[in-house]
Formats: C-alpha cells, sequence, structure tokens
C-alpha cells in the first residue's frame, strides 16, 4: 500500500480508502453489519489506514459499524467524516427524496447551520466511539446558510480538539476558493472516476497548485465499471443508483463498450475490471485517495491489491484516448 500527503494537514493517507457509504444499507439495498465490520478490519490488515463514511449513510448505521471495526485500532486510522446533510428531519433544503427499506420515504435534507453541525459532531464521536476525528467534511453546499455561519462552527470544532482538520465535498472550484478565505481546508471530496472527468478541467489544477488533497468517490461509477452490471441488471428503488443518470440505458451501453476495449489491459495484469478503474484512478496526478467500498473480506482483498498494480504510460494513454470519448447524458 501507498500513502500520500493530505494537503497541507500532515497526515498521510493509504492511496485506497474504505468507503463506508454501502455498509450504512439505506440507499444501497441492505447490507449485513458483521461482513461490514469484517470487510473493515480486513481492510485494515492489508494496509488502509483511512475510513470515510457519513451520518447520513443509514442515519448513523455506517459511523456505528465503524466504530465497532476499529475499537483498539483507533491510533492506526484517520477517520474522515461529514456534516450537513440530515435524513427525514424536514428541515433545511430537501437532497434527494428515495424510499427506505421498509417502503417509507427518505428524505435527504442539506443544513449546515451552526447549531445543526455541533451536534452532528457530538453524535458523530459517539457512534464512532472516539473523541477526536480526523477530518471532518461538509457533505453538500448548503444554499440556504452562509458559508461564514458553517466555518465558524467547524473552526470551533478544530479549535475544541474534537476535529483534526476541515474538509469539503461536492464543491464547485469558485466555492472551494471562498471557503478558503474563511478556512485552512484540508482536502475536497468530489466524483471521479474514467467516465466522469469533470474535475480535470480546473478542480484538480486549482488543487495541486494549493496543496489541496483530494479524495475521489465513485471511481467504479457506482459499480458500472466492475463489469458485474449489464444491461439487463435491475436496480429497486430502495437503491439510490435506481436515481442516478450514469444507469439510464444510453450510459450503460457506452459504459459496457468502454470495458470491452479496456479489457486486454486487466487480463494482462490479471486483475479484475474494478480493479483496473481503481489503479487508473490512483495513478492521476493531484489524487490523494479513491474511495472504494467493501460489504465482505473477498472485495476487501481485491480492492486493496488494487495499489500495487502499476499501469504503463501506454497502458494509461490507451485508456485515456478511449474514456474521453465516453458523454454521460
Amino acid at each position: 500500500m501507498e500513502y500520500r500527503d493530505l494537503g497541507k494537514s500532515g497526515m498521510k493517507v493509504s492511496t485506497i480508502a474504505f468507503g463506508a457509504w454501502a455498509v450504512g444499507g439505506t440507499m444501497w439495498g441492505g447490507s449485513d453489519d458483521n461482513d461490514a465490520i469484517t470487510a473493515i478490519q480486513h481492510s485494515l490488515d492489508l494496509g488502509i489506514t483511512t475510513i470515510d463514511t457519513a451520518p447520513a449513510y443509514g442515519n448513523g448505521a455506517s459511523e456505528r459499524i465503524v466504530g465497532k471495526a476499529i475499537k483498539g485500532r483507533r491510533d492506526q486510522v484517520q477517520i474522515l467524516t461529514k456534516f450537513g446533510l440530515q435524513i427525514n428531519t424536514g428541515v433545511g433544503t430537501l437532497h434527494l427524496q428515495l424510499t427506505d427499506l421498509d417502503g417509507q420515504p427518505l428524505r435527504l435534507y442539506k443544513n449546515a447551520k451552526k447549531d445543526i453541525i455541533i451536534a452532528e459532531c457530538e453524535q458523530s464521536l459517539k457512534n464512532l466511539n472516539t473523541d477526536y476525528i480526523d477530518v471532518y467534511q461538509q457533505h453538500w453546499p448548503d444554499p440556504a446558510t452562509p458559508l461564514d455561519e458553517t466555518f465558524e462552527a467547524v473552526e470551533q470544532l478544530l479549535k475544541a480538539g474534537k476535529i483534526r482538520a476541515i474538509g469539503v465535498s461536492n464543491y464547485s472550484c469558485d466555492q472551494l476558493d471562498v471557503a478558503g478565505k474563511m478556512a485552512s481546508i484540508t482536502s475536497i471530496q468530489p466524483p471521479y472516476s474514467m467516465v466522469n472527468r469533470g474535475i480535470e478541467k480546473e478542480l484538480l489544477p486549482y488543487c495541486i497548485t494549493n496543496d489541496i488533497g483530494v479524495v475521489v468517490y465513485s471511481p467504479l461509477q457506482r459499480g458500472l465499471l466492475t463489469g458485474k452490471i449489464g444491461m439487463d441488471t435491475q436496480v429497486p428503488a430502495t437503491d439510490h443508483r435506481s436515481q442516478f443518470p450514469s444507469f439510464k440505458p444510453e450510459n450503460r451501453q457506452k459504459v459496457l463498450g468502454l470495458l470491452d476495449r479496456i479489457k486486454p489491459i486487466a487480463e494482462s495484469h490479471r486483475i479484475t475490471l474494478a480493479q483496473l478503474a481503481i489503479a487508473w484512478t490512483i495513478a492521476q496526478k493531484g489524487i490523494s485517495t479513491a474511495l472504494v467500498g467493501a460489504r465482505n473480506p473477498q472485495q476487501a482483498k481485491e480492492n486493496a491489491r488494487a495499489a500495487a498494480v502499476k499501469l504503463t504510460s501506454s497502458e494509461l494513454e490507451w485508456i485515456d484516448a478511449h474514456s474521453k470519448k465516453i458523454i454521460l447524458q
């Protein structure tokens, strides 16, 4: 496993991080807690020291699972969690509406007001069974709350020692620039994959220039780049991917076509398409770490192995040439 500096924080993160969204169950069609705990512990054994979670992942379930998994090993990991996105509160800006596993409506609201952030942090510390969070990230920009109010709260938590560093997620370059004038931003968490390369134009160069860590999520495009999701795969309404544009038939077709073209590279390295996608992601300039989920130890093992894959310049050029042609609608 390789470890990289996370911005100017002084922290080093593993190039592959454990993304704990799916283990929260909600929005991913369910999850087995025991398998999830074992997957996290196995990841730690394999050198993955960075774990990303959020209270919105299963309404605290993901954080609680992480807390159980790292018991006795807190000093071996960097915990990244988030604030500003709550489930079924009815307060704030509606962000997403789905059906929960029990068939009930599930609504997520953006709310990054000061009192909410302070309370969320205390609950996250309890869920995670820790007295500090390594990187505390705003989950989504909140259009209804002034940034100075949001970062006043986060700076208060920083001074109190409850968090070690400040991060943001899903920010534009302009928003990041404004936030950077109010607080020292250690990292940003944007989506990034072979078929979602929008950050390469402005955001990634900005972060490289300003020494801001880049923690990318969805390097597998929510599973599409694994090759396991075909044209006939049905996604239930309880799975957030049922509303995700990439899963439209025309987009699936484009992705499957790309996978056919790059499959020989995976075969030459004796790796899976998922491992190829992960290896490609962490090979890109400016990427600090890639968040990858695992629901069981075998998946954790496969993810960790991708860190050892070294793609040649010609292989990277081949993937670039074909992936840049893919425009998902």
